[in-house]
């Protein structure tokens, strides 16, 4: 058996999605699944959530990459076009589109397809990154508006979702909906954290992503809390275990040294895989069970593990994030967040559908 290995549990998406829509049960639902599914595949994750109401990629070779695996759902390009040639491409692939900038809109005007596509024009309201300040948004929608799109749907992005003591996400809703008054038109403001946090932002559409995943977007409270079943567990084998005497080093560096006469296993797996070199001592892993720490510096191929509590051998299963390690835990002693670990899986790691 191939190692390292991702096993990923369409059930778990599909339970994940009947979370959301528990939630939102008045909202359709555009599941999020660029970057390759956030790590996961990005075909399989389209065919378990067959019942999502529509799908969101980031860039026009995501969805190709869907249309010919014969996902025929409707697929919004997030980041929209920029040429006429993804514009054609991207009407003859039936895509909806978002419009965030004036050059696009300008594109559009030059094109004799406008009336056959799906338009979603995007408000920025504080995350300054794509979308149409509200003072500019007045002639952004005039301009799309004379060009008679099939359809126009409206729609901002939450900076700071997760923040529930904070205010910066009421201002932004409340900011879009005063800009969008009057229009008649489906939007859609939450993503995952705004979804579960945010009643204001469940609208006629919610835009889920990490959640789907079986991850929690809320600091301090887990997946498990919210109902959420982790989809992707990263799992190696020991290739060796050995002793390690008091005051002797493991690793490059000598990152970590023995306080005491210990056991380290070394597991297959490393930064070459996605599991990122800067993971610290301490960071959580199962064995066998029961839960340990990685000991030293994470290698290309191998990471220490202490086993002087554990009976383990050589071929035991060693998990590293999963429903028993969930990567909320994990992350934090790479100094990043989720999305960051499993959309960095490498091609080398085998991917197992069940």
């Amino acid at each position: 058996m191939r190692f390292p290995r991702a096993t990923i549990d369409s059930s778990a998406l599909r339970h994940n999605l009947a979370a959301v829509r528990k939630l939102a049960p008045s909202s359709r639902v555009m599941a999020i699944i660029k970057a390759n599914g956030y790590g996961h595949g990005i075909v399989g994750v389209a065919k378990a959530l067959e019942d999502a109401d529509a799908f969101g990629v980031a860039r026009l070779e995501e969805g190709i990459t869907l249309r010919e695996a014969g996902i025929d759902k409707t697929i919004v390009l997030l980041e929209g076009v920029f040429s006429t040639n993804e514009l054609n491409a991207a009407a003859m692939a039936r895509f909806e589109l978002v419009v965030h900038t004036f050059e696009q809109i300008k594109l559009l005007e030059a094109s004799d397809k406008v009336s056959d596509l799906a338009l979603w024009l995007k408000v920025d309201t504080g995350m300054n990154r794509l979308g149409f300040r509200v003072e500019e948004f007045s002639s952004a929608h005039e301009r799309i508006r004379r060009l008679k799109p099939k359809t126009l749907r409206l729609m901002t992005h939450l900076s700071a979702a997760e923040a529930r003591s904070g205010t910066v996400a009421l201002e932004q809703i409340d900011a879009f909906h005063a800009v969008t008054a009057g229009i008649d038109a489906e939007r859609t403001i939450a993503n995952s954290a705004g979804l579960i946090l945010w009643d204001e932002a469940r609208t006629e559409w919610v835009r889920p992503g990490l959640m789907l995943y079986g991850i929690s977007p809320i600091p301090d409270v887990t997946a498990q809390d919210l109902g959420l079943r982790p989809v992707m567990t990263l799992t190696t084998q020991l290739i060796s275990v050995r002793d390690v005497h008091v005051g002797e080093t493991v690793g490059y560096s000598g990152m970590w040294q023995a306080r005491r006469e210990s056991r380290v296993g070394i597991a297959a797996v490393g930064y070459g895989d996605g599991y990122p070199r800067n993971i610290r001592s301490g960071t959580p892993v199962g064995v066998n069970g029961v839960e340990t720490v990685v000991v030293g510096r994470v290698s290309m191929d191998m990471t220490a593990i202490d086993l002087t509590h554990i009976d383990a051998k050589i071929g035991d299963t060693v998990t590293l994030w999963g429903e028993a390690v969930p990567v909320e835990r994990v992350a934090p002693f790479a100094g990043t967040i989720p999305y960051e670990l499993v959309c960095g899986i490498s091609q080398r790691v085998a991917v197992e559908w069940k």
